[in-house]
Order: C-alpha cells, then structure tokens, then sequence
C-alpha cells in the first residue's frame, strides 16, 4: 500500500473514531426518537448501530413497535441507505406483487458468496429460477415424500431414540438443539444427496468437526452484515486476520466435505438409478464442481439449521408450558386409540394431519423464534412501498419476521405464550411433527437452565441458541 493512501485511510479511521466518540459517547443522553431510528450528521444511524448491534433483533424490533407503520429508513456511511419494516403488506409488495424490483441484490450476494457462492439462497434471475423450478419438482414427487417418511422413522428408530434412552437411563445433560442439528443434517444429506453422514450414530458425537466449521461458516458470514464499514471485511479478507482468517478455514472444510458428497454420487450415477435432487444437477453436464457444491451447501443450510433451529426453540418454550404438552399428549393418544396404534409405531401422512393442536403449537413457537429470523433484499429502481414509504434504487430493503410475530398492530394484544393457531404446511413440516410426537410420548424434556432466564439467541444464517439447548430427557411411563 502507498504512503499516501495508508496516510488518508488512517486520517479517515481517525476522524470516524473522533465522531463516535463526541456524539456516542460524551453526547448528553435524551430519549428516543418517537418512531424511526435516531440519525446523525453524517454518520446516520451508525453510533446506535454500534450499540446495539448485539442485541439487534431486539433493538430494531423495539425500533419498529413504535413506528406508525412497523417500517423505518436505515442510513450509515458508505452510501448504505435501506429500509427495515416488519409490514406484511411490504413483504407481500416484495415477495409477490413487485418481486422482480427486489432481487437478493449485490451488497448480499458479495457479503455470502465465500460460503454460499451461487446456491439458492445467494443467486438471482435465471440462476435462482432454475435452481428453484429443479427442487420446487424433486421435493413435490410423491415418492420423495414416502422417501421422507422413511427416512425420519428410521433415524427416529435407530439413532434418535436411542440416544435419548440412554441419557435418560444415566441421568447425563444432552444439548437437544446439537442432537437436533445432527437428526436434520442426516436426513437432508439422505434426502437431497442420497448420502448417510451418519452424525446421529453411536453417541451422536459423530462429523463433530465438520458441524463446528459449518456452524463457524454460517456465524461469520453473518457477521459481515454487523461491521460498521460493510469494505472491513475485504480489507481484513486480504491480509487474512481475525474473524476473516478462521471463516476461510470453516469454509475450507465445509467445502472438503461438500466435494466429497459430490464425487461420491457422481461414481454412483451409473450404479444407481433412483434420482435425487443433486443427481438432477449432475445430469446437466453444464453445471461445474464449483456450482454443485453451493447447491450441496444450500440444501444442507435450508434442511438442517431451519427444522433444528424450529424445534429447539419449540421444546425450550414447551418446558415451562406443562398444560399445552398435556393437551399434545392427549391429542397423539387419541390418534392412536382411533387407529389402532401403540407407542412407537410409525404415524402415517392421514394420522399426522390429525395432529391440529401439535402442528398449531409448533406453528406458534415459529412466530416468535422464526427459523430465518430476517431476509435483505435489494432495490432495483425506486419504488413506492405499500405504506407510502420511498426507497430508492440500490437501496436495500430488510423484513425481519422476528419483530413481525411480535407487532400489536398484525396480532393485537398478544403474550409470549404458545397458544392455539393455524396448522403448518404439510411436507418438511410433517416431519418436524412426527419428530416431536415421537419424542414427546416416549419422553419429558426438562430444561437445564436457570427458571425464568430465556436463552440467548445467536444472530446467524437462521436463529440459533447461545450454547445451545441443555436438558435432562426422563423417559414416560407408558
């Protein structure tokens, strides 16, 4: 680097430091604005940005409680302007109305690309259509989800329950949201890529280390969207430092294992001749290595950090609701009587739809720990939202369905409880209820964790809990 330009980068890093510090720090408190995030000369929001950036779904879900409109305008330096809302007329606008304005956008795509490359959740245009119109067929057959089932009472069966009988019988603590992601993990590597990782086997401690460099990958790349000056990264990318350096060696043995998934079935394609999801991509020989393996790294994301993500946060909140487990066991008791079933037998698609109370309970704990806690997009060219607030072109727009599951003005007067609501999808969602049902009427969940504490999120690629999920499994009698 010349001499020159190191001397305005520190004269630059110098006069930012000398502005937080006089308007953060020695500025006189006052109250928040009314609605919508305080602003600076200059800086923007930047200074109660770097305060609450840890607790940021909490900060920006208070942020928007207070807003007319659940949405406000974001500015920080770098020409970084966006909107942030939690309206569900916006998000429609978006994700419907006027989808092809809202693109995933360059700023994303850049800050993910070193973990997600071009996968589903990192592409736009003809890339995301293709990838979508490829699973959207493979995941509706009728044969994948018969697939599905079996897949899930085989893992139930042979490696899930299992482990939880022997916590139970030595009284051990067991992290279920770790078992949890190890159950997903499986069943979406069998499902997509007709592969057994075989996490969940033995005492579940099984690919520990490529679970960790997954978990390391999602954290960081996530963060890049928390650093004050969105260019940090590069900089600390190139001369490989810190948070930068560790996510280089994460990715590097995500992709190791991603790439071995891909030469496995790639050997196979001939031998074997049921087709599953990646070996539709391996049929158009115009795919390279490189895009299979974001393909193998997005549907691992999708099928093993949502559905954990989901159901830890439902077990958690199901602890300290002793009259709704009550009602699901009464529920899965009925269902069993009317048909003819005893503990531990398999429930079938028909049974599964029957279980209203236990889909609406699941449901219900989603709305207040989505899986995928907030989305970013990008704005094509300037658009009128719904409410009547402007965005402009290169904006970005952020919809955060953490704050939306808890905004009065879309549910009245709500508490943080679970109660009664709509059913979930069918689908991946049967399989988070067979999961549950299968746990539940074998097993009490107690919570090891301080009574009245909640735990603490880990902001990520999808809402996970800090330290995971400790309990303590005692088997039922049945």
């Amino acid at each position: 680097m010349e001499v020159a330009s190191l001397q305005t980068l520190l004269l630059f890093i110098s006069f930012i430091s000398f502005y937080v510090y006089i308007f953060l720090l020695r500025r006189k408190p006052n109250k928040t604005a009314t609605h919508g995030f305080k602003s600076y000369p200059l800086v923007g929001t930047l200074p109660d940005f770097l305060l609450n950036r840890h607790r940021f779904l909490d900060w920006t879900t208070a942020i928007l409680s207070r807003c007319p409109n659940n949405t406000a305008v974001f500015r920080r330096p770098g020409k970084i302007h966006g909107v942030i809302t939690a309206n569900p007329q916006i998000v429609e606008h978006m994700l419907k109305s006027n989808f092809d304005n809202f693109p995933k956008g360059v700023r994303s795509r850049t800050l993910l690309k070193d973990f997600l490359g071009e996968g589903i959740f990192n592409s736009d245009g003809d890339l995301w259509k293709i990838q979508r119109k490829t699973a959207s067929y493979e995941f509706n057959t009728k044969s994948l989800r018969n697939f599905v089932m079996e897949n899930v009472a085989f893992e139930l069966k042979t490696r899930l329950i299992p482990i939880l009988e022997n916590s139970a019988r030595n009284d051990t603590v067991l992290d279920f949201q770790d078992i949890l992601e190890r159950f997903a993990f499986d069943n979406i590597c069998k499902v997509a890529f007709n592969v057994d990782p075989g996490c969940l086997g033995g005492d579940g401690t099984v690919g520990g280390e490529f679970m960790r460099a997954f978990e390391d990958a999602a954290n960081l790349s996530s963060g890049r969207f928390m650093y004050a000056l969105t260019s940090s990264f590069i900089i600390k990318k190139f001369l490989n430092l810190g948070s930068e350096k560790k996510l280089r060696k994460s990715i590097a043995k995500v992709h190791e294992f991603a790439d071995k998934i891909i030469r496995t079935r790639m050997e196979e394609r001939s031998e074997k001749k049921d087709e599953d999801l990646l070996s539709r991509f391996i049929a158009n020989t115009e795919n390279s290595a490189e895009f299979l393996r974001d393909i193998v790294i997005s549907f691992i994301l999708a099928g093993r950090d949502s559905t954990s993500s989901a159901l830890s946060w439902f077990f958690w909140l199901l602890s300290s609701k002793p009259e709704v487990e009550l009602k699901i066991l009464q529920e899965l008791e009925n269902i069993r009587l009317q048909n003819g079933k005893t503990i531990g037998d398999t429930y079938s698609f028909d049974e599964l739809r029957e279980m209203h109370y236990l889909q609406a309970s699941i449901t219900e704990a989603m709305r207040l720990y989505p899986p995928v806690p907030i989305d970013t997009k990008a704005c094509n060219k300037d658009d009128i939202l719904p409410d009547g607030t402007f965005i402009g072109k290169n904006w970005f727009i952020s919809y955060l369905t953490f704050a939306m599951g808890r905004m009065e003005s879309v549910w009245g007067k709500i508490v943080v409880s679970i109660s009664l609501r709509g059913g979930l999808k069918m689908g991946f969602g049967n399989k988070k209820a067979r999961l549950t049902a299968s746990v539940l009427e074998r097993f009490g969940m107690d919570v090891v964790m301080e009574k009245g504490k909640s735990p603490e999120y880990l902001l990520s690629l999808t809402l996970r809990m800090k330290g995971g999920l400790p309990v303590k499994v005692k088997e039922r009698i049945v």
